[in-house]
C-alpha cells in the first residue's frame, strides 16, 4: 500500500503547476491545526493560474493526499498535508544507506551516506 500512495503522490507532483501549488501551500503552512493554508483565489492570483485550471490541479493533489481543505465562511482554504509528504519521503528513503544511517538527517553529515 505504501508503494501505491507514493506513486500517486509523485505522479501528482510530476506536473509543473501542481508542484508550484504544493510549494506555495508549504510556504503558507502553519503548525497550528486548522490554521494556515491559502484560499483558492489567493493561490490562483499568486501563481497566475486560471480558476478552472487551479480547481483541476487542487483536485489531483487532494486525490493524492497531498492537500487537505477546509471551509472558512465562503472560502475553501487549502493546506499542504506535510504528514503525507513525510510518509512519502520516509518510504523513498527507508532503505537509505542499507539502514546504516536511519534518516536523511543522519546521512547528511556523512559523505559515504550521501550519493
Amino acid at each position: 500500500m505504501k508503494m501505491k500512495l507514493t506513486i500517486d503522490a509523485l505522479s501528482a507532483l510530476a506536473q509543473e503547476t501542481r508542484l508550484a501549488i504544493f510549494r506555495a501551500l508549504v510556504r503558507a503552512h502553519s503548525p497550528d491545526e486548522g490554521r494556515g493554508g491559502l484560499a483558492a483565489g489567493e493561490i490562483a492570483e499568486r501563481l497566475g493560474v486560471a480558476p478552472a485550471t487551479l480547481s483541476f490541479h487542487l483536485k489531483e493533489l487532494a486525490h493524492a493526499g497531498l492537500v487537505v481543505s477546509r471551509r472558512e465562511g465562503r472560502s475553501i482554504i487549502y493546506k499542504a498535508d506535510l504528514g503525507r509528504m513525510s510518509a512519502v519521503m520516509g518510504f523513498l528513503l527507508e532503505d537509505c544507506c542499507n539502514g546504516a544511517c536511519g534518516t536523511v538527517a543522519a546521512c547528511a553529515p556523512q559523505e559515504e551516506c550521501v550519493s
